[in-house]
């Protein structure tokens, strides 16, 4: 095996090792707050976005279409959000955080962030800058494939 292929199958184990372990001290605190990733995903996207359309949610953050009915309904159950009918399109159906989902985010937010946070700052500002820049090359040209 040529050099430069062993290279690039060791900064794919490197890069997917890392980013399971970023997400396994993630979605463990996110699990102790009593809801699944996908859930918490969901429910930071209303948060920050606003109103989203169901059908579209799942291109968001990347899960499949399915999948979306299953979390909203859970979510909804939970009262952390409800299904608001579009007025101009009746096949258009809303997902709107409630004000219990957004006081729910708000009171974990700042700890998920701060976890985030200490795991990155093993890297200077500059370093997080440099890997930011080639994460999303490498991440561009995996699209182009």
């Amino acid at each position: 095996m040529n050099e430069s292929i062993q290279q690039s199958l060791k900064l794919f184990i490197v890069l997917s090792r890392a980013n399971r372990s970023i997400n396994d001290v993630v979605n463990k605190y996110i699990a102790e707050q009593g809801l699944n990733p996908t859930e918490f995903a969901v429910l930071e996207l209303l948060y920050h976005k606003g109103d989203q359309p169901l059908q579209q949610i799942g291109g968001k953050i990347l899960l499949a279409s399915g999948s979306i009915t299953y979390v909203v309904d859970k979510l909804e159950q939970k009262d952390y959000l409800r299904r608001v009918a579009c007025k101009e399109d009746r096949r258009v159906t809303f997902a709107q955080i409630t004000e219990k989902g957004k006081e729910f985010v708000e009171s974990i937010f700042p700890e998920h962030e701060s976890r985030i946070d200490e795991i990155m700052n093993v890297l200077t500002a500059e370093e997080k800058e440099t890997v930011i820049e080639l994460v999303k090359k490498i991440g561009y040209k995996a699209l182009d494939n």
